[in-house]
């Protein structure tokens, strides 16, 4: 079994060798199953945070708290919503309101909102607390919550109310490494910190995105760098219609986003984490009316892809970075 963990004390760093020591803070009732002993263990690099309600959070709920402020942080100066579920994203907006980004990235996808992990940019409020009140949600983190919230989650037995007290921006700088330990060795690496950078984004084809929808697309490709490769997210409007994730090859990611967006795809954007090889690729996002597509690039069909582009009235832009999550 891969084991993984994305922060921890280091004691001796060398060109060569590598220690890691740990302090015992509490066994957890069980791990990712019931029939799996586990423990948490304090590090150097660890958020400081307060559980309101609830009980101690669980291997599970720790696991999906990250995902959710890995990708709340990356939108930590405005407001924003994150909805998690077996630590895969499945609704992420922004807006003009937190209760706004709330609904929209509820909207994503309901579903799977149920029993699954909330996370805000900004104090949650009462009209937010009401609506989470009325369904199974696990665990809500956010900076704060306003007093008529709490009274309200009061009530609610099974929720877990976390409350940030390290700013979403100082989350970003915490955690700079990875570990995985195999069979086949330790596998330590930079955690992926990627941001786009202007020298790589290039617009490839005649069709120009507007200032909009290259606001949109790089809402998209921050999103869709959390997604499990292979991914696709549609988005438009700072929404995401549909994220489609774990997937054996990028087109039938994009494939299986556009038949879940259904009309939500038109003049939207579309992300994907890896390059795209394929013309149907393509084909499907014009069919599906998509207006622009952000993707790495690099790939030896590019021209073949842009061609299509241009036949179609579709933008591309492409970033020069790849975000392979596994």
């Amino acid at each position: 079994m891969l084991m993984e963990s994305r922060e921890y004390n280091r004691i001796l760093t060398g060109e060569d060798l590598k220690s890691y020591e740990f302090e015992k803070l509490r066994n957890l009732d069980f791990g990712e199953n019931f029939h799996q002993n586990a423990a948490v263990y304090k590090n150097d690099r660890m958020i400081d945070y307060e559980i309101l309600f609830g009980k101690e959070l669980s291997f599970n709920d720790m696991i999906n708290v990250t995902e959710v402020m890995n990708i709340i942080s990356e939108f930590y100066d405005v407001n924003a919503a994150v909805a998690v579920k077996h630590t895969k994203p499945c609704g992420v907006a922004l807006g003009h309101s937190i209760y706004d980004a709330y609904t929209k990235a509820f909207d994503c996808d309901p579903i799977s909102c149920f029993s699954g992990t909330f996370g805000f940019s900004r104090s949650v409020d009462y009209e937010i607390a009401k609506h989470i009140n009325s369904m199974d949600v696990k665990v809500i983190v956010a900076p704060g919550f306003d007093s008529k919230a709490l009274d309200l989650f009061s009530e609610n037995q099974e929720i877990k109310l976390v409350r940030l007290n390290t700013s979403l921006a100082e989350y970003r700088k915490l955690t700079s490494e990875e570990i995985i330990i195999t069979p086949f060795g330790t596998l330590v690496q930079e955690s992926n910190s990627s941001e786009l950078r202007k020298e790589l984004f290039k617009v490839v084809t005649a069709m120009k995105p507007t200032p909009e929808q290259i606001e949109d697309a790089v809402f998209a490709w921050n999103v869709v760098k959390h997604a499990k490769t292979n991914a696709a997210v549609i988005a438009r409007d700072f929404k995401t219609f549909a994220i489609s994730q774990g997937n054996t090859n990028a087109l039938q990611a994009v494939e299986s986003a556009l038949n879940y967006a259904c009309d939500g795809s038109k003049e939207a954007v579309l992300a994907s984490d890896d390059v795209l090889t394929a013309e149907d690729c393509i084909y499907a996002a014009a069919q599906g009316r998509i207006s622009v597509i952000i993707q790495p690039g690099g790939a030896i069909k590019d021209q073949k892809l842009i061609e299509v582009c241009n036949k179609y009235g579709v933008a591309m832009i492409t970033t020069g970075i790849k975000n392979y999550r596994h």
